[in-house]
């Protein structure tokens, strides 16, 4: 894994791959992130973004040594005073496509609800929806079933963020499994 770095505007050059900020929100789902990350990698210039909480599933040395993992500790130390950069705001420039994978339960609902308390909600709060921002979410069953999940799912599908087409169509068999073969 790459160290925190500022993020380089490179709008007057011309990307030779696309710019992917991938997150990751606390959910045990996140343990996968890491093959997310390497996956993305192969294709894209990846960034990455972690919730707190999501730390407690993220082994950072076994993400790909190109991947800049940012935290809410790298939002807070990077500014100083006035007319320093925002992280989040950099990202937010900085990306083509953003995408939560897993996005769980609670920062789904911050994010329905507009609020902006870690790196990532912030980075969603500033986002341009002219560009594609896709989550994944993933909860246990209990709470995906919840009512609020599928408000929550309706309000983020009327920002322009894609994810699940119906609350229902994501089915409960987990976002992470995956069959090879």
């Amino acid at each position: 894994m790459a160290t925190p770095e500022p993020v380089q505007d490179s709008s007057m050059l011309e990307p030779s791959r696309p710019r992917v900020l991938l997150a990751a929100s606390g959910s045990v789902a996140a343990i996968k992130f890491e093959s997310l990350c390497r996956v993305f990698s192969e294709w894209a210039e990846v960034r990455a973004v972690a919730t707190k909480s999501s730390l407690h599933f993220v082994d950072r040395s076994s993400l790909p040594s190109d991947v800049i993992l940012y935290t809410d500790d790298d939002e807070w130390s990077s500014w100083k005073k006035i007319g320093d950069e925002v992280l989040h705001i950099e990202l937010r420039k900085w990306a083509d496509i953003m995408v939560i994978a897993p996005l769980s339960a609670n920062t789904l609902a911050k994010i329905a609800g507009g609020l902006c308390d870690n790196l990532l909600t912030c980075v969603v709060r500033a986002w341009d929806y002219k560009k594609p921002l896709f989550v994944a979410p993933a909860m246990n069953t209990f709470m995906w079933s919840n009512p609020f999940t599928g408000r929550h799912i309706e309000i983020v599908k009327q920002l322009g963020i894609a994810g699940p087409a119906h609350h229902e169509e994501a089915g409960l068999r987990g976002l992470w499994e995956r069959r090879d073969g």
